[in-house]
């Protein structure tokens, strides 16, 4: 299967899982709110140029916002972290090529510990982001701290659960020189 066709399975599931059953879960509290959706945009292949992730990140949440009816709270955050993505990336993989030759991020690709680095990192951008623009509007600082410690808590539950349950083939690139 292509790259392109895979990507855009997971794009479809993604959004369709956030927003058929996350959004439609009866909220535990106010204050959490899974989300799962912007795990496509950490799982694309570390060849996509910025120019593309920028574009690809702005249109999965914009497609999220479109289903929500926010208007672009899900697109800023999203082309938030995919403009940071490769600088995480960069810190986080080793500059030697030869001994890193994986198509896509994922737990084998880049170890245990460096992945979940990863996900956490981006996943507090985009949260923080995200519910920081929320509070914006209306709200207090301590509901603020609570709701982003609540939201990323249980996205990055849901994040590793399915990077436990669902194990993608990994594939090397070639011609590494």
């Amino acid at each position: 299967m292509s790259d392109f066709l895979r990507n855009s399975i997971r794009f479809c599931l993604f959004i369709l899982v956030q927003v058929y059953v996350l959004n439609k879960i009866p909220h535990l509290h106010r204050f959490i709110t899974p989300y799962i959706y912007y795990l496509f945009i950490l799982w694309l292949p570390f060849t996509v140029s910025r120019q593309w992730l920028l574009v690809i990140g702005f249109i999965t949440g914009l497609t999220l916002d479109y289903f929500t009816m926010t208007p672009g709270l899900h697109a800023a955050a999203c082309t938030l972290i995919a403009y940071v993505r490769p600088f995480i990336i960069g810190v986080l993989t080793p500059k030697d090529n030869t001994e890193f030759n994986y198509r896509e991020p994922s737990a084998r690709a880049m170890q245990w510990t460096p992945y979940a680095v990863y996900v956490l990192v981006l996943t507090i951008l985009h949260h923080g982001y995200l519910v920081f623009l929320e509070w914006l509007d209306v709200g207090s600082f301590l509901g603020f701290l609570v709701k982003l410690l609540a939201t990323t808590g249980i996205s990055l539950l849901l994040v590793f659960t399915v990077e436990l349950l669902f194990s993608r083939k990994m594939k090397f690139r070639t011609n590494t020189a």
